[in-house]
């Protein structure tokens, strides 16, 4: 589908003009990112805390047994389980952006917590005000691909 589209741009057959409705976009972020991204636990490590382990979350959950889960950083506050990012640079990009950090550990929340976890991240991500339809970017010729991404 998304190289027909390219397609037809490029012929100029038919201008394309995607777009990505917002809240199909939170319904499958809140209810299928845990089967497309699924989380993978690793070995214990140095790392930043993530999901269930920080704010806001950590505040509204009993202590669990399971050692916490982090994202992998030599800098990092905490040694224990590694939980793999949505992206090798999340835990650069979360120092110093704290909207940034609490959103990526609630989407973590959604991708590997129990049902409590995740309805409590369900709530705290909450519906976004916007309404409608978000632009989608066709990338030129010889622009990455999404594979490359």
């Amino acid at each position: 589908m998304n190289e027909a589209l390219k397609r037809a741009e490029h012929a100029a057959v038919q201008p394309v003009q995607r777009q990505v409705s917002v809240s199909a976009f939170e319904e499958a972020l809140v209810h299928g990112i845990r089967y497309f991204m699924a989380a993978e636990r690793g070995a214990l490590t140095r790392g930043i805390p993530t999901s269930w382990a920080t704010l806001p979350l950590v505040n509204m959950l009993t202590a669990s047994e399971e050692p916490p889960p982090v994202w992998p950083d030599p800098n990092g506050t905490v040694r224990v389980v590694a939980l793999r990012p949505l992206h090798h640079s999340v835990a650069q990009a979360v120092k110093g952006d704290s909207a940034l950090y609490e959103m990526l550990a609630l989407i973590d929340a959604l991708r590997e917590g129990g049902a409590k976890e995740r309805r409590f991240a369900e709530v705290e991500l909450g519906p976004t005000d916007s309404v409608g339809t978000l632009p989608v970017p066709i990338p030129a010729s010889g622009g990455p691909s999404y594979k490359e991404l």
